[in-house]
């Protein structure tokens, strides 16, 4: 069973970090995108970043540039978002997913996803 589990979020004040954990289980990820997206209470979900598992693009979302970064850890088949510079307009759910296609940004692309993760950024 393909499993992801997010991990690392809570609550931080505003200019604080935190850094999200996606562990991925019951099968290879080498040819899929990893994505995080996240969803505010009242709002869609929506794109934050993204990483090619065989290779090193990253992509980000023009909220995020700068301050959140995506990285992978091939060996423990996990993915991270490094955020840094955490405002009030961050707090959401954050939610990791996996994607064969190469639409890195559409979240109907993605089929598997994690639980979420909450995180919550105090002003």
């Amino acid at each position: 069973q393909v499993q992801l589990v997010e991990s690392g979020g809570g609550l931080v004040q505003a200019g604080g970090s935190l850094r999200l954990s996606c562990a991925g289980s019951g099968r290879s990820f080498i040819s899929y995108i990893m994505g995080w997206f996240r969803q505010a209470p009242g709002k869609e979900r929506e794109f934050v970043a993204a990483i090619r598992w065989s290779g090193d693009s990253t992509y980000y979302a023009d909220s995020v540039k700068g301050r959140f970064t995506m990285s992978k850890d091939n060996a423990k088949n996990t993915v991270h978002l490094q955020m840094n510079s955490l405002k009030p307009e961050d707090t959401a759910v954050y939610y990791c997913g996996s994607t064969r296609g190469a639409r890195w940004w559409r979240i109907d692309d993605y089929n598997v996803w994690g639980q979420g993760t909450q995180v919550t950024v105090s002003s």
